[in-house]
C-alpha cells in the first residue's frame, strides 16, 4: 500500500536531522575549542577531524540521504 505524502514527511524528517546536526556540531566545535585551546590562539584546522565530530556527521550523512531519497520519490 503507498501512503501519498510520505515523501513530505520523510523531507521534514531530513531537514530535521541537518538542522540538528549542523547546530550540534557547531557546539560541538566550540565545545573542543574551549577545553582544548586558548581564547588567544586561533584553533587549527584539523579540529574538524576531532572523533567527537563524526556522530554530528553521520547525522548530516543520514539527513542528506533522507533528503535525496524523498527527492526522487
Amino acid at each position: 500500500m503507498i501512503i501519498y505524502g510520505m515523501e513530505w514527511a520523510l523531507g521534514f524528517v531530513a531537514i530535521a536531522l541537518l538542522i540538528i546536526g549542523l547546530v550540534g556540531q557547531a557546539f560541538e566545535m566550540r565545545k573542543i575549542r574551549l577545553t582544548t585551546y586558548q581564547d588567544t590562539e586561533l584553533a587549527p584546522a584539523n579540529i574538524f577531524m576531532n572523533k567527537r565530530n563524526f556522530k554530528w556527521y553521520a547525522i548530516l550523512g543520514i539527513g542528506i540521504i533522507l533528503w535525496y531519497i524523498a527527492e526522487r520519490t
